[in-house]
């Protein structure tokens, strides 16, 4: 047997970063071969979108990389911190809220970090491309690759 291990990747809103995360993270764990080992989703430290899906510039991002996704925005909750081994989130925002939830949190073991840390260009934050342009959504798509890649490789 093999143990699954969790990734998440949490942002505020959930209809932006996250859900491009959680789609190639999940594409490449599927391309090579490990997607079984893990548990895979996304949410957000709010309630601001339950329900939503994700942000049509990013989803015309995704479907120009032909990467799909049937992600529906979700708040954190206190099992996610309890149930996954890793929460991967976009900014110090975002590490403060998480660290903040999970400190109350009785069981939780889930390691809280940036999805930046583990970019290789050394890109620590994933900027929020809401206000921005396409341009913008293809930049958290390139960094989210570089940063996916290698946590898969440092842990697969």
């Amino acid at each position: 047997t093999f143990q699954k291990f969790g990734v998440s990747k949490f942002f505020v809103w959930n209809i932006c970063r996250s859900p491009i995360a959680e789609a190639v993270f999940r594409k490449m764990a599927t391309d090579n071969g490990v997607v079984g080992k893990w548990v895979i989703d996304s949410g957000a430290t709010s309630d601001w979108n339950t329900g939503s899906t994700p942000d049509a510039r990013g989803l015309a991002c995704l479907r120009k990389h032909v990467i799909e996704t049937d992600h529906r925005a979700r708040q954190v909750t206190k099992e996610d911190f309890m149930t996954f081994d890793h929460i991967l989130c976009m900014d110090e925002s975002n590490l403060r809220d998480l660290n903040k939830k999970a400190s109350s949190v009785k069981n939780s073991k889930a390691k809280i970090e940036l999805l930046g840390s583990f970019d290789p260009e050394k890109q620590l934050i994933i900027k929020d491309p809401y206000y921005g342009s396409d341009k913008d959504f293809e930049t958290v798509y390139e960094q989210c690759v570089r940063c996916c890649k290698a946590f898969l490789e440092q842990h697969s």
